[in-house]
């Protein structure tokens, strides 16, 4: 089961652009109650696609450098990266059905 994990600034390049499987960045923070609403969602998502996605969450107040490199202007926002590049982008809560619409094609 892959759950989701923490990175950081500082672990970015080598959990996110080197990973070897694509990779859902999620940008939030503490007091954001969408973040709240989505991440369960993400959870049931790294867990139905286990092997073929990873999900990392990445606080936003803790790690500005990434949000602000990747134009982060609202949370949360949900980055998927392969091989190393960004593929897509979504940005709000947004049901799970929506979400996987958007992720699946590049699995």
């Amino acid at each position: 089961m892959s759950k989701p994990f923490e990175v950081t600034d500082a672990t970015f390049e080598e959990a996110v652009l080197k990973a070897d499987r694509p990779t859902v960045v999620d940008f939030w923070a503490v007091w954001c109650g969408p973040c709240k609403m989505i991440a369960p969602v993400l959870v049931e998502i790294g867990e139905e696609y286990d092997g073929k996605i990873q999900i990392a969450k990445l606080d936003v107040d803790h790690n500005n450098q990434s949000a602000f490199q990747y134009g982060v202007m609202s949370i949360p926002t949900l980055i998927l990266f392969k091989d190393g590049e960004e593929v897509e982008r979504l940005v709000g809560f947004m049901p799970k059905e929506k979400l996987l619409a958007k992720l699946t094609p590049h699995l």
